[in-house]
């Protein structure tokens, strides 16, 4: 997403994390200077307000804000097929308590007050006029997940991610007397950190999963990401922005 945005026509892109080295990689493969790796933790509010004076001191405001960041917790992949009540339920209530509370902690409590914590720099973004006709735009990030019934991943994970996609629409209602739109954006399998595909077969995937054939490349990623922050997706407000190649259109879900 930096990497789009960095080439093509924005001026400067901040990136937030906990982890320097890994900030200062991803920076350096946008165009020179235009990717800039600020080191904080989303889930503190003080580290929050940390970041938010670094770049309030550099720029003076913000037109985008896309919050990114996610964590999978306790996963289901060790419940066998077709298991008894009684091994069920051990599963479950052998699940971590704390890793599965701290997906929501990640997931929905850090992406509400990293929002909060950009407003007033996302205000300053409209009175500076640089963007006509577009305003400034909250983006949580959230997933195909969230609409599956059918649970492959891990239970707190796909339940976060359907409260992060009410939560865009709750911010689009809330933030729409400032003139701040807020949308969701929810990928299917793509390549990532969160996402080991091997065992889907890597890039192809069959097309009982997923019609288009194969997971997201960082072409489909950056052509929906340019057209949410464009003119072109200007109008969108309150939207659930689902990227899956048809993965939630044959899987059961709660589309």
């Amino acid at each position: 997403m930096a990497k789009a945005l960095a080439a093509n026509g924005a001026s400067k892109v901040y990136i937030i994390g906990r982890r320097k080295e890994i900030l200062e990689a991803a920076a350096a493969q946008g165009p020179p200077g235009t990717i800039t790796p600020v080191q904080g933790d989303v889930t503190s509010k003080e580290s929050l307000s940390d970041v938010v004076e670094v770049i309030k001191s550099e720029t003076g405001h913000i037109n985008l804000l896309i919050a990114n960041s996610g964590i999978v917790g306790p996963p289901v992949t060790g419940l066998k097929k077709d298991p008894s009540v009684s091994e069920f339920r051990d599963f479950c209530w052998n699940m971590d308590s704390a890793a599965f509370t701290d997906v929501y902690n990640v997931n929905n409590t850090a992406t509400f007050f990293t929002v909060i914590a950009f407003l007033e720099l996302l205000d300053a973004g409209n009175k500076a006029q640089n963007t006509p006709n577009i305003g400034s735009q909250v983006i949580i990030t959230s997933s195909a997940g969230a609409f599956a019934r059918n649970v492959t991943t891990g239970i707190a994970y796909v339940t976060s991610k359907c409260a992060a996609n009410h939560l865009a629409k709750i911010f689009a209602t809330m933030l729409a007397p400032f003139d701040i739109r807020c949308n969701a954006l929810a990928p299917g399998f793509f390549p990532s950190e969160m996402q080991n595909l091997s065992n889907l077969g890597g890039m192809q995937i069959p097309k009982a999963l997923v019609p288009a054939g194969r997971a997201g490349t960082e072409e489909d990623m950056v052509g929906t990401v340019l057209w949410m922050t464009s003119r072109a997706g200007a109008y969108v407000n309150g939207c659930i922005i689902l990227a899956d190649g048809g993965r939630v259109s044959v899987h059961l879900n709660s589309y």
